[in-house]
């Protein structure tokens, strides 16, 4: 069993603190950047086109998170105080919400640029994958998002949340992710499959919401009215990701191949 009573700040400089969340997840997307980079190079592209889309994609993905939180978890408090919805550094990010973000900007840039949509989001489908393992793991520091109390061997007491053993359901969910990043980037680097347009996407779709529906059962509530109810909020919010990730996999096998 382990104690933990991590400090949720990294470092401090002067009047500043770095917190391990916000230091995770900016690793998130210097590796991201890092993975695309290698892509674009394998396939001929400029890596200038990539400091762009980061821009794109941080937006999205900060924007989308937490209006996702704020919408889907705790909307009676967010729309009663509106303002409270810009303070992001005191936490509050939805995945469901940052995926969406995502999707939209990618899609204005797409536009923009004149690159195939389905290309650019096969190819940010691998890298997002390993983010959300950083992201848990950031969790983790915080001693946010815990797990439902357990005796497991490999239980975990949150010392700053109370003295009940728990499910590490971040490192699970952490693994988790990072197990599906590995599929993915090895699916990428079959030629027939990284031609078929959606079929990345679709898989990070189905396989990321799948293991976090069936990891939210491990999880205590996080909206105050989903106590008691049949699925959480996360599970509810899962389903139709899961099933848009099923339907892209299935049109990538009756899509021709592109390239």
């Amino acid at each position: 069993m382990l104690y933990w009573n991590a400090d949720p700040v990294a470092v401090y400089i002067g009047p500043l603190s770095i917190h391990w969340y916000g230091l995770l997840f900016a690793t998130a997307f210097v590796a991201g950047l890092r993975i695309m980079g290698r892509m674009y190079e394998r396939e001929g592209r400029s890596r200038e086109e990539l400091d762009s889309l980061l821009g794109y994609v941080v937006l999205g993905a900060i924007v989308g998170a937490r209006l996702g939180h704020c919408l889907f978890y705790d909307p009676a408090y967010y729309l009663a105080s509106p303002l409270e919805i810009l303070k992001i550094w005191e936490g509050g990010l939805a995945s469901h919400g940052g995926v969406v973000g995502i999707l939209i900007v990618v899609g204005v840039y797409a536009r923009l640029k004149g690159v195939p949509l389905w290309w650019l989001l096969d190819r940010i489908a691998v890298p997002a994958a390993l983010g959300g393992a950083f992201i848990r793991i950031g969790n983790f520091m915080n001693s946010e998002i815990v797990g439902m109390p357990t005796i497991v061997p490999w239980a975990v007491i949150f010392e700053r949340v109370d003295p009940l053993p728990r499910h590490p359901v971040q490192l699970y969910e952490a693994a988790a992710y990072a197990l599906i990043f590995l599929i993915l980037l090895l699916t990428y680097r079959v030629d027939a499959a990284r031609r078929r347009q959606g079929l990345l996407s679709g898989m990070f779709l189905t396989l990321v919401f799948a293991a976090r529906f069936a990891l939210e059962f491990f999880k205590t509530p996080q909206a105050a009215y989903e106590l008691g109810a049949f699925l959480t909020v996360g599970q509810w919010l899962s389903v139709p990701c899961i099933l848009a990730g099923m339907w892209l996999m299935v049109r990538a096998y009756c899509v021709r191949s592109a390239g």
